[in-house]
C-alpha cells in the first residue's frame, strides 16, 4: 500500500478516535454551563408600596398592598425575568371620597385590579452578600397597558434573604390615565412611588 494512503488512514483512525473521546457537550451539560440564576421570592408581608402625589395646598399619601412577587436574574447582569404584582384595588390615602374618586374614574380598578412590574434586564452586578445599586429595565403594567421603565434600586442579601428599595416616578397622564384635576383641585400628572420588598432568595450554591 503507498505511504501516502497508509498516512490518510491513520489521520482518519485518529480523528475517529479524537472523536469518541471528546464527545459533543450535551445540552444539560451546556445548561450547567451557563451563568447562574439568583430567584427571588418576594415576602408580601414585608413588603410596602407608598405613594406621593402633589395637589393643591398639601400632599397626597397613600399605599398599595403587594400581592406577590418573584423575580429570577444573572447576578452578572443582563436578561431577568418573572414579575411583581401590586392589588390596585387596594390603594387607599386616607380620604374615603377622594379614593372612591380614584378607584372608579382614574384606576378604575374593579376593571383593571392588578398593577405589575415585570423585569427583562438587570444594569450592573449584583453582590449576592451586602449592598449593590443597579438599573432593572422592564414593563409597568397598569390600567390595561405596558410602559417601558428602568427603575433605580438599592438591594442588599444577608444569607438566605434579600430586601430592596426603589423610586420612580409614574406619568399616569401621560400614560393615558384620567386627570383628577378640577378648577379647584390641580394635582399632579405623576406620581411617587416607593418600594420597599423583601423575601427569601434561592442562591447558585444552595441548590
Amino acid at each position: 500500500m503507498p505511504k501516502h494512503r497508509t498516512s490518510t488512514i491513520r489521520l482518519i483512525i485518529f480523528l475517529l478516535a479524537a472523536g469518541a473521546a471528546f464527545p459533543s457537550l450535551p445540552a444539560a451539560t451546556l445548561a450547567q454551563n451557563a451563568a447562574p440564576q439568583v430567584a427571588l421570592e418576594l415576602d408580601p408581608a414585608q413588603s410596602k408600596i407608598n405613594w406621593t402625589l402633589s395637589a393643591t395646598l398639601h400632599t397626597v399619601h397613600g399605599t398599595f398592598a403587594c400581592t406577590k412577587g418573584s423575580i429570577q436574574f444573572d447576578p452578572g447582569g443582563g436578561k431577568a425575568g418573572g414579575e411583581i404584582i401590586a392589588d390596585a384595588r387596594s390603594g387607599e390615602s386616607g380620604d374615603s371620597g377622594r379614593d372612591k374618586n380614584m378607584h372608579a374614574k382614574v384606576l378604575e380598578s374593579a376593571k383593571y385590579p392588578e398593577v405589575k412590574f415585570v423585569p427583562d434586564r438587570v444594569d450592573g452586578k449584583v453582590s449576592l452578600q451586602g449592598a449593590s445599586k443597579v438599573q432593572i429595565h422592564g414593563n409597568f403594567e397598569i390600567h390595561g397597558a405596558k410602559h417601558e421603565l428602568t427603575v433605580p434600586a438599592d438591594v442588599n442579601f444577608s444569607g438566605d434573604r434579600w430586601s430592596a428599595k426603589a423610586t420612580f416616578d409614574v406619568p399616569y397622564v401621560q400614560w393615558g390615565l384620567k386627570d383628577p384635576s378640577s378648577v379647584f383641585l390641580h394635582v399632579g400628572s405623576a406620581v411617587n412611588v416607593e418600594l420597599e420588598l423583601s423575601g427569601h432568595a434561592i442562591l447558585p450554591h444552595t441548590n
